[in-house]
């Protein structure tokens, strides 16, 4: 390496330093470690050696190193005490010598080497960069454009990088095209040699719950929270919210003026219907809000098996049921209740078969 590639390569390193925040001396560790396979590799030594670097002009030194020995084993790597001496009558068995070996032709090898290094360790603390930002993100809400789909899993750009919505957390009546803007929740940070990989999902509770933070000053600011979210992605929800204020109706801090708020989350979520309801520490009120928007004339709680007959008028039994069941399904799941439904007139005949449902 000529004085000039070596005080490039150090001037280098301290502008890593002083606009990356990579420590110089980390980085001339890493090239001598490097320069030191070079040697090996070009020149088919089984030499000990280790390589300088002169951390001021970037001058390259190839060191062999011997080690002192009463008896010498492998001439390579030992010298024998006499010879030691015969240098310096100092020296001790154990003792190491180092012997100057650079080739002429090194310093080409050296400064390819060294800029090799360079780039591996700028990408390197890139991807660190990039992992941390997302790693913190982890439960958050990210805005991406869909790139591409592969093998079923459907790859967002992110801006900086990628990020993979896989199959089993696609919503599935939605369907992705390239270039199509998609709010996901981020499950997952994995840091791999290849940078972070980002695992999104557009079913996870947790994006409902974000959404409303983001649309929703009142939650965002604490005065309204979110007790409970029972979700079947693309189809329905049921949140659960309560009131930290008495002068502020919960549920209609969430619709909005004319329903704007819930709308621009329902709209987010391609049309999934999106049940607010009132929390109550009652069981049997909750209940009944849960199958909202039936009317309950009823419930009966079981505490000990944890199971509530419901008492509905015979022409809501259909819609506290929900299609296929959905509707009951989200209330027992939102409260963790199993919910027994009668109608009027099963409860008044008795033994009429009811819908039951556990969540």
């Amino acid at each position: 390496m000529s004085q000039n590639d070596g005080l490039e390569i150090v001037r280098a390193l301290d502008e890593l330093q002083k606009e990356r925040g990579i420590a110089k001396e980390v980085l001339l560790d890493a090239i001598e470690a490097a320069l030191v396979s070079a040697f090996k590799r070009h020149y088919g030594s089984s030499q000990n050696v280790r390589v300088m670097i002169d951390p001021g002009t970037g001058k390259v030194l190839v060191l062999a190193r011997k080690v002192v020995a009463e008896e010498v084993e492998d001439p390579k790597t030992q010298i024998s005490l006499d010879d030691a001496r015969a240098i310096d009558p100092g020296y001790n068995p154990g003792d190491v010598i180092e012997n100057e070996v650079t080739p002429r032709e090194f310093g080409r090898i050296a400064a390819q080497t060294a800029k090799q290094v360079v780039v591996q360790r700028i990408r390197e603390a890139e991807r660190g960069v990039l992992y941390e930002q997302f790693s913190n993100r982890e439960g958050d809400v990210v805005t991406g454009t869909v790139s591409r789909v592969e093998a079923r899993n459907v790859i967002l750009d992110l801006g900086k990088t990628e990020a993979s919505l896989p199959q089993q957390e696609q919503v599935p009546t939605e369907r992705y095209e390239p270039g199509m803007r998609l709010k996901c929740y981020v499950v997952e940070v994995r840091k791999t040699n290849r940078g972070p990989m980002v695992v999104l999902s557009r079913t996870h509770p947790g994006l409902l719950k974000r959404l409303l933070e983001l649309e929703i000053p009142e939650i965002s600011e604490g005065v309204v929270e979110i007790r409970g979210i029972a979700r079947e992605a693309g189809a329905r929800s049921k949140v659960a919210v309560l009131a930290h204020d008495p002068n502020v109706d919960p549920v209609g801090a969430c619709v909005g003026p004319r329903g704007a708020r819930i709308q621009a989350v329902v709209s987010e979520l391609a049309g999934e219907k999106i049940d607010v309801i009132p929390w109550s520490e009652d069981y049997s009120t909750f209940i009944a809000n849960a199958l909202s928007p039936a009317k309950v004339v009823e419930v009966r709680p079981d505490f000990i098996s944890k199971v509530a007959m419901v008492v509905v008028p015979d022409y809501q039994l259909s819609l506290a049921i929900g299609r296929e069941g959905q509707n009951a399904r989200l209330a027992a799941k939102i409260t963790g209740w199993k919910i027994d439904i009668k109608s009027e007139a099963q409860v008044g005949l008795g033994g009429i078969p009811r819908f039951e449902i556990d969540f």
